[in-house]
C-alpha cells in the first residue's frame, strides 16, 4: 500500500522526502542525491498499461492501476506527488482511492511564500504571472524531464481542498512549523509512519538525520554537487532548487497589491490554516 508525501509545488515536499531519504536509506553520510522515496507518477509505472501516456485522459484512466501493479508486492511504500487529489471525465477516474492508498502526510505552505519560488523555480516574468500561475487549474507538463509525465497540481487553494477531503489516515503538515520546530514536526512523521506502516525507527538516528536536514546544509551540497531533483531547464540556467529556503519572508519580498491579491483569492483556505 501507498503512503503519499502531497503537496502543490515548492511547499517543503523534497525537504520531508530527503529527510526520510537517508532514515531509511541508513546511510552513513547524508547526501541529497540518495532516493528511497520516489515519484509518481513515472513512464515506468505505466509501461504495460498503455503506449500514449503523454495522454491525459490515458494518464487519468490507468492512474489506479499502475497504483494497484505497485501494491502487488504487499509492500508499503511512500511515494512523492504534486497531483491534486483529481477526479476526471465526470467522475469516472480519480488519482488515487483508500483501495490503492494507505495514508496520506499532506504537506502545505503560506501560498505568500509559495508565491517567490514558483517565480524563481517556473522562471516567470514576475509575481503577477506567478500569481496567475498558482490560480490556475493547472496541469504541468511532463516533457521537460526524461522520466516525467503531465502532473494535474490544479490552483492552490483546490490541491489543499483536495487532499483535505481524503479521510483515511491523513497527517497535515505546515512548512512553517517544520522551520520553527523541526524536531517536533519530524517526530510527527515518524510516529505516523510507525503507526499506520509499522515501520521502526531508531530515536537516534531520526535526531542525527533532522540535524543533518537543514537548509544550510542541503544548500551547500547542491553548491558542491548539484540536485538531480532540479528542472534539466534551471541546471542549463545554474539556478539553484534550493533557493531561499527560511530567507523567503514574504513580509520583505511582495508589494501590497500581490499581498493583498493571494490573501483575497486565497482567504478561506488562509483561513483554515491560521495565515491569516
Amino acid at each position: 500500500m501507498i503512503i503519499w508525501l502531497a503537496s502543490y509545488p515548492k511547499s517543503g515536499n523534497t525537504w520531508v522526502r530527503l529527510f526520510l531519504d537517508h532514515l531509511f536509506l541508513n546511510a552513513k553520510k547524508f547526501n541529497i542525491n540518495n532516493s528511497y522515496v520516489t515519484q509518481f507518477p513515472l513512464r515506468k509505472h505505466f509501461s504495460d498499461l498503455t503506449p500514449n501516456i503523454n495522454d491525459l485522459n490515458e494518464l487519468a484512466r490507468n492512474c489506479k492501476a499502475a497504483q494497484l501493479k505497485l501494491n502487488l508486492d504487499n509492500k508499503v511504500k511512500i511515494l512523492k506527488t504534486h497531483n491534486a487529489l483529481w477526479t476526471w471525465n465526470n467522475n469516472k477516474y480519480s488519482f488515487t482511492d483508500e483501495n490503492c492508498t494507505l495514508g496520506v502526510i499532506h504537506i502545505v505552505r503560506d501560498p505568500r511564500n509559495i508565491i517567490t519560488s514558483i517565480l524563481k523555480y517556473y522562471r516567470k516574468e514576475n509575481y503577477k504571472d506567478a500569481l496567475e500561475f498558482m490560480k490556475d487549474n493547472k496541469v504541468l507538463g511532463g516533457g521537460k524531464e526524461e522520466n516525467g509525465l503531465p502532473t494535474i497540481i490544479a490552483s492552490w487553494s483546490n490541491h489543499y481542498n483536495s487532499w483535505k477531503k481524503f479521510k483515511k489516515n491523513n497527517l497535515l503538515i505546515k512548512y512553517e512549523d517544520l522551520l520553527n520546530e523541526p524536531k517536533k514536526e519530524f517526530y510527527k512523521i515518524t510516529d505516523f509512519l510507525s503507526s499506520i506502516g509499522k515501520f521502526q525507527f531508531d530515536r537516534n538516528k531520526i535526531d542525527k538525520t533532522i540535524e543533518y536536514c537543514n537548509f544550510e546544509n542541503i544548500s551547500k551540497q547542491e553548491d558542491n554537487y548539484g540536485f538531480l531533483g532540479n528542472s534539466r531547464e534551471n541546471k542549463e540556467n545554474n539556478q539553484k532548487f534550493f533557493y531561499l529556503g527560511p530567507n523567503n519572508k514574504w513580509q520583505n519580498l511582495l508589494d501590497n497589491e500581490i499581498k493583498f491579491n493571494l490573501e483575497n483569492l486565497f482567504k478561506n483556505e488562509m483561513k483554515e490554516l491560521n495565515y491569516l
